[in-house]
């Protein structure tokens, strides 16, 4: 998946191929999309939402720079599957998710995972 669908696109940074090649998405995705989870598209995670494509996490994650001396706030936590990429290379991430039963989803697997660096919330992110 990393060397066809990512680094075949452009993403170069190392820190962001290592993170996408150690997180194990099938984690963050529902038994019934296991068969797709490393296919190159969104997949439904429940309540209408989507885990991003492969690609697209790992072109956003790199935009971003992100160092280990830094702290994410993510908006929208979903499966937590940005998160725990961002872990792989932040201090620390912050993030937030409106579904409760999202939230809770993901911090399950979060710290099922042993990401110690990741606080989930449930809260509107609209409202600062």
């Amino acid at each position: 998946m990393v060397e066809d669908q990512i680094e075949r696109r452009g993403v170069k940074d190392e820190g962001v191929l290592k993170a996408v090649r150690k997180v194990e998405r099938e984690k963050f995705v529902p038994n019934k999309y296991l068969d797709l989870v490393y296919s190159d598209r969104p997949l439904p995670i429940g309540h209408e939402q989507t885990i991003s494509q492969p690609y697209i996490v790992a072109y956003m994650t790199e935009q971003l720079q992100v160092e280990k001396s830094h702290k994410v706030l993510e908006i929208g936590t979903g499966s937590g599957y940005q998160a725990a990429i961002l872990a792989e290379l932040a201090n620390h991430i912050f993030t937030i998710e409106i579904i409760p039963e999202l939230a809770e989803g993901a911090e399950k697997v979060l710290m099922e995972l042993g990401y110690e660096n990741i606080t989930v919330r449930t809260s509107d992110g609209y409202k600062g």
